[in-house]
């Protein structure tokens, strides 16, 4: 009935084209007030009209302030490397016209293309949360793409700010290689996990891993901002590959390659699914009143919830519609209710739509949902989500829903929903 090649992916190839798209994780197609600007949820890298990738070329040593003003005066990019007070090794980078830089930062200054800030856990119910002290970097990292086929898109840490310069001060993280090239690493760091297998339901979680400033791969420090570097990972590369993930400390974004995206449902399929769950006439087995899952939009928006809004059992998949028995906590109503169907007791929730098709690692039908928060997605992709630890906060990891960034249940991530039918 849906075939991934559907018209929304069928571009003429006048079209520019696109390396991949950056998505971050925790929101259901849109950021909570709407997407505006370099600021959204989800950024596409196209090919750009003129080459702005830069590529290293001259190496000073300055042990002035006159030096320093000197070299800063060319207006270059370049990538500074304090190693004291009084030495300072900075890496002039010139124009490469076989590559394209974006960059990604908290910032929202010009150089920024995607500006990212911290992502709450179930933080969607229309009020975007005011993180009092972000953990991400003003200018985190920067994704340079290769302007001809395969289009290869590589990741390094830290972003060039209005000055076109990097600055490693005296107490980050920095070293020169045994080749004599400097290297270094970000405050918080900047994260990389490829998935094995790619970006599909029998995928395996890859290792997480460090990328420097200049994209190389270490294993990770003993705590996030520590300022001695993991080990250097030689076997592995900072090529972003479909499915990989990006965490910048506070936000982590999944990449998508263009060859991923053409099979993954599209926003036209998704709602055909939702018409189709609809079609059936799902009935609550207790009230007996027809069940529908709320449009897109208002899922994306986590709107007020509606009267035929479908509610979840979830430690059984029991589908209902909203009904106000069953309590076993007076203090917290949804978290301890008795299934009337099977007697089994457990959280509560209302179901909505994963309206992202990116997270999506198949166009199968909506019939899973995730505990404990009831976004509704296949069963294919449960399952791969359920099995990935997210770095969450400076130390720890833990498998969270892709819609909200809610932590998973540890004991069972995800529910199977049983509907019932109409009854006529």
């Amino acid at each position: 009935m849906f075939s991934s090649s559907q018209e929304e992916h069928c571009a003429p190839s006048k079209d520019p084209v696109k390396y991949g798209e950056l998505v971050v994780l925790g929101y259901n197609g849109s950021l909570p007030n709407g997407d505006r600007g370099r600021r959204k949820s989800r950024f596409a890298l196209f090919k750009r009209t003129k080459a702005n990738g830069v590529k290293p070329s001259t190496v000073h040593i300055l042990n002035t302030p006159q030096d320093r003003k000197a070299v800063n005066c060319k207006g270059q990019h370049s990538i500074s490397y304090t190693l004291s007070r009084h030495q300072t090794v900075v890496v002039e980078y010139s124009h490469d016209k076989d590559t394209d830089m974006f960059q990604i930062g908290r910032s929202t200054e010009n150089p920024i293309d995607f500006v990212v800030t911290d992502t709450v856990a179930g933080g969607q119910d229309g009020e975007e949360t005011q993180i009092t002290q972000s953990t991400i970097s003003r200018f985190a990292c920067r994704v340079v793409c290769e302007r001809n086929p395969p289009y290869t898109a590589r990741i390094y840490a830290a972003g060039f700010d209005s000055s076109k310069n990097i600055f490693l001060g005296e107490k980050a993280a920095k070293w020169k290689n045994p080749d004599g090239h400097m290297d270094g690493l970000t405050t918080n760091g900047v994260l990389v996990m490829h998935p094995k297998g790619g970006f599909m339901e029998e995928s395996k979680p890859g290792v997480w891993r460090e990328i420097s400033v200049c994209g190389d791969v270490y294993s990770l420090r003993e705590t996030r901002s520590a300022q001695t570097p993991g080990k250097l990972v030689e076997n592995e590369s900072n090529i972003l590959q479909d499915g990989s993930l990006v965490d910048l400390c506070g936000a982590t974004m999944l990449w998508r390659t263009a060859e991923g995206l053409f099979h993954t449902p599209t926003q036209k399929h998704l709602e055909a699914l939702r018409q189709e769950i609809n079609a059936a006439r799902p009935q609550c087995p207790v009230g007996l009143n027809t069940l529908a899952f709320p449009s897109m939009q208002r899922s994306r928006a986590f709107s007020s919830l509606e009267d035929k809004q479908p509610w979840v059992y979830l430690a059984c998949g029991h589908v209902h519609g909203y009904h106000n028995w069953g309590h076993r906590s007076e203090r917290e109503p949804n978290t301890q209710r008795e299934c009337p169907m099977c007697r089994v007791v457990g959280p509560y929730v209302p179901l909505w739509l994963g309206c992202e098709p990116a997270f999506y690692v198949d166009t199968g039908a909506p019939t899973h949902a995730f505990v404990p928060c009831g976004h509704v997605c296949s069963e294919k992709s449960v399952k791969y989500w359920a099995e990935i630890p997210l770095p969450h906060g400076t130390h720890a990891f833990h498998a969270a829903c892709p819609f909200c960034a809610t932590q998973l249940s540890s004991s069972q991530g995800w529910s199977k929903l049983i509907f019932q039918g109409p009854v006529d």
